[in-house]
C-alpha cells in the first residue's frame, strides 16, 4: 500500500504538465476531450488515497464503485448531461448510474489485451481486471484503475483500487511491482489464468 506522502507525490506528478481545455466553439456541444476525462479520473482516484470523498456513498465503496465514482466525478465536471443520464452501460445495455464490475467490463469498457503490448499502451483511466469463481460457481471480479503520468519521468505507472471490504481504505501500488511481487493470482501477466486483461473505455478503443 502506498503511504500518504507517496500518494501526494503521485498527485503532484499528474499536475506537473497541465492540460488546456479545447477552445469553445459555437457548434453543438461536443464530448469532452479524452485527455481531460483521463486527467480528472486519475486526480479523483489519487485523492481517495489521502481522504475518502464524502460524496462517494459508503454502500458503493468497493472496486467497481471506485471506478464508477472516479468516472462519474469527471463527467459531472466535463459533461453534466452524460452524468445525469447515466454514464455507464448496465447488463441490459442501457445507460445507467450503476453497473457492477462484470457489467462495466461488458458494456462500458473494452478489452485491450493481456500482454506486454497492451500494458505498454496503458494510460490513466484504463483498468486492470481479474476474475475467478467462488465455490458455488458465482463469478467474482476485481478492478483496479491505472494512473500513469503523461511523462514517465514524473513517476511510475500505478494501480489504485478499493479492496472491497467494508470500511477499507483505497490502496495503490506500482504496476511493475504488482506484476513481479504480488501473489500469483493477482499478477497482471498472461500466465495468470485469473487475470482477465487490461480494459479501456469503449469510446476510446479502436
Amino acid at each position: 500500500m502506498i503511504r500518504p506522502a507517496v500518494a501526494a507525490a503521485a498527485l503532484a506528478a499528474l499536475l506537473a504538465a497541465p492540460h488546456r481545455a479545447p477552445a469553445a466553439t459555437p457548434d453543438a456541444p461536443r464530448a469532452p476531450a479524452e485527455a481531460l476525462v483521463r486527467r480528472l479520473v486519475a486526480e479523483t482516484a489519487v485523492a481517495q488515497l489521502q481522504r475518502l470523498d464524502p460524496a462517494w456513498p459508503e454502500p458503493q465503496r468497493d472496486c467497481a464503485g471506485f471506478i464508477r465514482f472516479a468516472y462519474r466525478s469527471a463527467y459531472k465536471k466535463l459533461d453534466p448531461a452524460r452524468a445525469a443520464a447515466g454514464p455507464f452501460i448496465d447488463a441490459a445495455g442501457q445507460s445507467a448510474h450503476f453497473a457492477d464490475a462484470a457489467s462495466l467490463l461488458a458494456g462500458t469498457f473494452a478489452p485491450m489485451g493481456r500482454g506486454e503490448a497492451a500494458r505498454a499502451r496503458l494510460r490513466s483511466g484504463d483498468l486492470v481486471a481479474f476474475g475467478r469463481e467462488e465455490e458455488g460457481g458465482a463469478p467474482v471480479h476485481h478492478l483496479m484503475l491505472v494512473v500513469r503520468p503523461d511523462d514517465p519521468a514524473h513517476g511510475r505507472t500505478l494501480v489504485v483500487y478499493h479492496p472491497g471490504e467494508p470500511g477499507a481504505a483505497v490502496r495503490a501500488g506500482a504496476l511493475d511491482d504488482l506484476a513481479r511481487d504480488a501473489p500469483n493470482a493477482w499478477r497482471p501477466v498472461p500466465e495468470n489464468p485469473f487475470f482477465l486483461g487490461f480494459y479501456r473505455l469503449k469510446e476510446w478503443s479502436p
